[in-house]
């Protein structure tokens, strides 16, 4: 949920649903709203206690709607125009007007006051964290923000800016907090990814300029890394001569702003990302990524091993044909080293291995499991898919919808040792490559378009610097 003014019990006047609700009918039927009628609302809502939330998104629904009343009329005068084309394209106008959204109207007003984007941004998170938890009804509110999004989020509006060393404290403190991907636990750990080889560049909306909406991280390599231990380190400099590097590696994507899921501007950055980097570095032949499979092992390996592999292309009688004799040696050494002295079948073996990872410090054990575990995720990436017919695994949906190739040589294992490396994947990661005939496509279409966003600006021309203390 959205973050809340804080109540303390009695030294504030509860606000009941009811006066919210008029409040917003008020502000979407006035041809011009008073900017304090937009912010009282918007301080109401975030006076709702959590559990209200849901409810007021109800009652939001059912209030602002169009009517029947409103909209039959318009439609009769349609069906009578229809062998007038001037009276027709008059009463389609009217009936335009007449079926918009109450509720859509409400939320535009709120682009023009400040700090309203960020307040419908957190408006449709909490809408999502709704229908999470089941409230389903809550469709037509989403798509009603969703479409202004698509609006207000269209290229023209976004400016792509490159962070640096050089850029304000709280640009890095801001995407140091919201890497989700490779977490940081200092400000200093986000100054070794801005080097000359380690690059971020991120979008921000000109309604929103001090707060990115989605970051990446770049990494120029002399070929494809396939290990995180080989970007992400103490002096990201220490690996030469950026002008000899071939390989950019986008190792770490991030959505900055949770009502912004599903509307694709990952899609945008990378690409005007690539745009940028074949201009100022031409010698950088290859995009790839370097990415996470964050549900491998909660949502796929372990619930085989459980036997509820219900809707998966693999179950536990497959398990048999990847593990050889020296992958279920060394299982078997491990399991008896813990104190078990029983035989049980290969699934409930590996479950109690990998129910922690003590696994990994075995070296004997990894280097047998690094074949069987590779396939395994290639499988998971490849062949395990959703009811929708999509990839399983969301990183994957997201590359392979953007056109990026998977390869079976490309699953590495042993690529990320850390503790959330291996608690999600056992280890595993993946280079998706983007072909140069489909950025050669993309690069195309920009020109024909005239770019997708402006130009990549000099880094926080004319603002605080990082360092300076802002």
């Amino acid at each position: 949920m959205a973050k809340r003014n804080e109540q303390v019990s009695g030294d504030v006047e509860p606000r009941r649903l009811d006066d919210l609700i008029k409040l917003a009918s008020k502000a979407s039927t006035s041809s011009s709203p008073e900017p304090e009628l937009l912010e009282k609302i918007k301080n109401a809502y975030q006076d709702l206690p959590p559990e209200e939330v849901p409810v007021f998104f109800g009652r939001l629904i059912d209030t602002l709607d169009s009517r029947p009343a409103d909209l039959v009329p318009e439609l009769e005068k349609v069906m009578a125009a229809k062998d007038d084309p001037a009276a027709w394209r008059k009463a389609l106008t009217s009936v335009r007007a007449a079926i918009e959204s109450p509720r859509r109207r409400l939320f535009q007003r709120y682009i023009g006051l400040r700090g309203g984007l960020k307040f419908l941004l957190d408006l449709r998170a909490d809408v999502l964290a709704a229908q999470r938890e089941g409230a389903a009804h809550l469709g037509p509110l989403d798509n009603d923000l969703v479409a202004l999004f698509e609006s207000w989020f269209h290229l023209g509006f976004l400016v792509l800016e490159e962070v640096t060393q050089d850029s304000p404290y709280r640009q890095i403190e801001l995407i140091k907090n919201n890497d989700m991907v490779h977490p940081m636990t200092s400000i200093e750990e986000m100054g070794q990814r801005l080097g000359v080889d380690r690059r971020c560049f991120a979008l921000y909306h000109r309604a929103m300029p001090e707060e990115p909406v989605v970051f990446i991280e770049v990494a120029l390599t002399r070929g494809i890394v396939r290990s995180i231990h080989d970007i992400i380190v103490s002096d990201a400099d220490a690996a030469g001569d950026s002008g000899k590097r071939d390989t950019a590696i986008f190792y770490s994507i991030n959505n900055t702003q949770n009502g912004l899921a599903g509307l694709g501007l990952g899609k945008v950055l990378i690409f005007q990302v690539v745009d940028f980097l074949k201009k100022e570095a031409p010698s950088i032949k290859t995009f790839c990524t370097l990415s996470p499979l964050p549900g491998f092992w909660r949502r796929y390996l372990k619930r085989i091993l459980e036997g509820d592999a219900k809707g998966f292309k693999t179950d536990q009688k497959d398990l048999g044909k990847l593990f050889d004799k020296n992958a279920r040696e060394q299982l078997e050494k491990e399991y008896a080293s813990r104190g078990h002295t029983d035989r049980p079948g290969l699934a409930p073996m590996i479950l109690e291995i990998f129910s922690d990872s003590k696994w990994s410090e075995n070296k004997a054990l990894v280097r047998a499991l690094a074949k069987p575990i590779g396939k395994l995720g290639y499988i998971y990436l490849a062949e395990e898919k959703d009811r929708a017919g999509r990839p399983l695994d969301p990183v994957a949906n997201f590359h392979l919808a953007n056109g990026a190739v998977l390869s079976p040589g490309y699953v590495n294992f042993g690529a990320n040792w850390s503790a959330m490396g291996i608690e999600r994947s056992l280890s595993l990661m993946v280079n998706y490559v983007y072909s140069q005939n489909l950025l050669r496509q993309f690069q195309d279409s920009m020109s024909r378009l005239g770019g997708l966003v402006p130009g990549l600006k000099k880094p926080w021309s004319g603002r605080a610097r990082f360092g300076d203390g802002d």
